[in-house]
């Protein structure tokens, strides 16, 4: 008997995936006798905060990752698609009439076992975590324990943009005082460009604070957001993560009045992190007020900064690329636990580590996603351990290879194949995965 604990979508997903291959398993859920400060229905696979999965088209990344779970089996795609409602490009669906298709789909299925009733202790055997970013704090505790206190219970992250989104003419590379190997991209700031992004921010818009999120603002005097950074004086930014000290701009060979800088966020060097920029900002705001520092005029913002509530675990230091412990084979987590952003992201988490896990009970072999693959190329982000500051990540084309040849057309039609490379690798999965199941 496999235990998956947690009932939200990558929990739902996993019980799906390991009951369809054939083996027994039982799903927990603390509900309906407790719910988390953010969910209200007794239904599984609750949505919390947005009706929406994100873009359906195949030249958008979260599109290609819906496209590979379908291929691939999944439970929550089709469901989605079934209680669907019009949004343009997105796949928006009735949350509620969502919420109760998956519970229905999930008790009928005849190898899982629902059990109602709050996990406190990890239990022994063969076992999928998935209890999402508000664990219960006794279960929390209980994780903190076995992972040695790699686990974060608050999200302070800045802006990730992509390299090639970048003004070359208008950045350059350096470490400060000479040190080190050029590690940063540093977007220099003249006086009135200083003055005229100060105002923009301090008179920016945040982001609204649901009740369970209010208290991570008790907690980040460490890493503030830049917004409230800047409202404490007009130099403050200046004298903190802007200093312009220890650098010279080679464009005009003096220091500048103030620098932005940006390190690298993978392994490739495709993706960077805007350095102590972590915000509350509204995302529309951010790519606003941070398009107007130099070089980033143009920047294609592939995670926008958010502090939040949120249980995550410094997944690098402690899972592999297909969401299991390296010190305890038995033991897999899924979700946003693990450092995945987003509802799509959660489920194909929870659908790799069951995927994972089936193979293995079956004796069958590893399935092995390539990093071309958006299911893939998460796995192989959360468990990079070559990342010093772990953040959680939406899926985006970043954090996937380069086609490796150029492509005429634009963006779309890049990143249409893109699509293609990775449904080709999914088609050659699918048959691996799927022909020895029992349905």
């Amino acid at each position: 008997m496999i235990r998956v604990i947690g009932a939200g979508l990558a929990g739902c997903e996993a019980a799906w995936q390991i009951a369809q291959a054939g083996l027994s398993v039982a799903l927990y859920d603390m509900k309906p006798k407790k719910h988390t400060p953010a969910h209200h229905a007794d239904t599984f696979a609750e949505l919390v905060c947005s009706n929406s999965l994100k873009a359906s088209r195949l030249d958008s990344a979260p599109g290609m990752l819906k496209a590979e779970m379908e291929r691939l089996g999944s439970l929550l795609v089709p469901c989605a698609k079934a209680t669907a409602v019009e949004a343009g490009g997105a796949l928006a669906v009735e949350r509620h009439a969502f919420s109760r298709m998956v519970t229905e789909k999930i008790r009928s299925h005849p190898n899982i076992m629902i059990c109602e009733e709050e996990v406190e202790r990890i239990p022994e055997g063969k076992v999928i975590l998935a209890t999402g970013p508000l664990t219960a704090d006794t279960l929390a505790r209980e994780i903190a324990l076995i992972c040695g206190e790699q686990l974060s219970f608050y999200d302070a992250a800045a802006p990730i943009v992509t390299r090639e989104s970048l003004d070359e003419s208008r950045i350059f590379y350096a470490s400060r005082y000479g040190r080190g190997d050029a590690d940063y991209i540093n977007c220099p700031m003249e006086k009135p460009e200083y003055e005229a992004f100060y105002e923009a921010l301090i008179g920016a818009e945040s982001a609204p604070l649901k009740e369970f999120d209010k208290a991570a603002f008790r907690v980040y005097e460490g890493c503030m957001p830049i917004e409230v950074l800047a409202k404490r004086g007009a130099d403050t930014m200046r004298f903190g993560p802007l200093k312009p000290v220890g650098l010279t701009d080679p464009h005009t060979g003096r220091r500048p009045y103030a620098v932005v800088q940006l390190r690298k966020e993978n392994r490739e060097g495709t993706l960077y992190n805007l350095v102590g920029f972590q915000t509350n900002l509204k995302f529309g705001e951010q790519k606003r007020v941070f398009s107007m520092i130099p070089g980033l005029a143009h920047a294609e913002f592939m995670r926008y900064g958010v502090m939040h509530r949120n249980s995550f675990l410094n997944s690098p230091r402690l899972l592999t690329d297909t969401y299991c412990m390296r010190t305890n084979p038995d033991l897999y987590f899924a979700g946003q636990i693990t450092g995945v952003e987003g509802y799509v992201e959660s489920c194909a988490s929870g659908m790799l580590a069951s995927l994972e896990m089936a193979a293995r009970l079956l004796g069958l072999p590893p399935v092995d996603f390539s990093q071309e693959t958006a299911i893939g190329a998460l796995g192989l982000y959360i468990s990079d351990t070559t990342v010093s500051d772990f953040q959680p990540m939406n899926v985006n084309f970043g954090i996937m290879p380069p086609l490796g040849y150029r492509v005429r057309g634009g963006k779309r039609v890049k990143n249409a194949a893109l699509a293609e490379r990775a449904l080709g690798h999914i088609d050659a999965l699918r048959e691996a995965v799927l022909s020895d199941r029992k349905e």
